[in-house]
């Protein structure tokens, strides 16, 4: 037979009202001698609170929202460990839901976690292109902040709350300057779905390299996919048969690189003898990869938690914080051959 909050009053000699303040941490306390009179029957009854009951009492004191593209994803499982690792530390439960790049069912989830009372709501992934969506979307989060809710995005472009911005633009740019450094003019673009912001922003940074160093990008050597292993796959091989001669391969992600490399294999195109891969993010598939994977280096775990820590904080106006791109460079790119 289940415990319940009366038993724990009769054992702690208290009433049940008591009880409940203690429990749930009500705003009326409870003098120090009693509080641990109350403890005490809980731990010996093994009490576990009705977490219905708790909501109710104290909602959106527990909860945190969040709502990602696609936890599958390594880019968003590597974001989510950060999430959840700052909530453990602050005896937060996540609440993750997957959008999977479907502004309508995003919206959707905002509405259902707002309804659900949580603390705060965090959205980690890309913007999309769409003016009419992002007013809505922001209208959602304007009301839900207005009654009191915390609001934290990461990679996302104007959207209300605070803000974890990836330095996607300027690791692109890094990679970019780099890569033509080495030689390489025949330069083909993997690159993830036009309407989304960071394929915008990734492109934006290649882009600036090339025209920094006087190097022609034309749009016939760039195919734009999915940011998965088949999408790079599939893309990679449209683009060698348009463009044979192509000595490097730039991905917008690692996932697309790995794809990548496995059309170049099934062709018995050498990485890097015959053409040079590199990825985005660094995902921990990218050092076991052979050879190595050449990329940009996010720090998505602590983007995580960096994200929790300004939904979960006390600061009144929304902040905006910056995470820094960095390339690591491994075996999967060199100078192109003729060099």
């Amino acid at each position: 037979m289940a415990v319940t909050l009366a038993d724990v009053a009769r054992l702690a000699g208290v009433s049940p009202a008591t009880v409940s303040r203690v429990i749930n941490d009500s705003a009326k306390k409870v003098n120090e001698q009693l509080r641990e009179r109350v403890l005490a029957a809980v731990r010996e009854l093994h009490y576990v609170p009705n977490a219905h009951a708790q909501s109710v009492a104290r909602p959106r004191k527990s909860a945190v929202g969040v709502i990602v593209h696609d936890v599958s994803d390594p880019y968003f499982a590597e974001i989510t460990r950060g999430l959840q690792r700052q909530a453990g530390a602050h005896d937060r439960l996540l609440v993750i839901c997957n959008s999977y790049r479907e502004p309508e069912r995003e919206l959707a989830y905002v509405g259902l976690l707002r309804a659900q009372q949580v603390h705060a709501l965090i959205l980690a992934g890309s913007g999309y292109h769409d003016d009419e969506f992002t007013e809505r979307l922001n209208g959602e989060l304007n009301a839900y902040q207005q009654a009191g809710g915390r609001v934290a995005v990461i990679g996302r472009h104007r959207l209300v709350g605070s803000a974890v911005l990836p330095g996607n633009e300027a690791g692109a740019h890094a990679l970019g300057l780099r890569v033509l450094g080495l030689g390489h003019r025949e330069v083909g673009v993997i690159s993830g779905p036009r309407y989304l912001t960071t394929t915008t922003d990734r492109l934006t940074g290649f882009r600036r390299a090339f025209d920094e160093l006087g190097i022609p990008l034309p749009a016939s050597r760039i195919i734009y996919s999915d940011f998965t292993r088949d999408g790079g796959a599939a893309a990679t091989a449209s683009l060698l048969d348009a463009q044979p001669n192509l000595t490097a391969l730039i991905t917008l992600n690692d996932s697309m690189a790995v794809g990548a490399m496995a059309t170049l294999r099934e062709r018995g195109i050498r990485v890097p003898d015959d053409i040079s891969v590199t990825g985005f993010d660094d995902m921990p598939i990218a050092r076991d990869v052979t050879p190595g994977l050449t990329t940009v280096k996010l720090p998505l775990v602590e983007m995580g938690e960096r994200a929790m820590a300004l939904a979960l904080g006390d600061g009144a106006q929304p902040h905006t914080e910056n995470a820094d791109a960095t390339l690591v460079w491994r075996a999967s790119c060199t100078a192109p051959p003729a060099l």
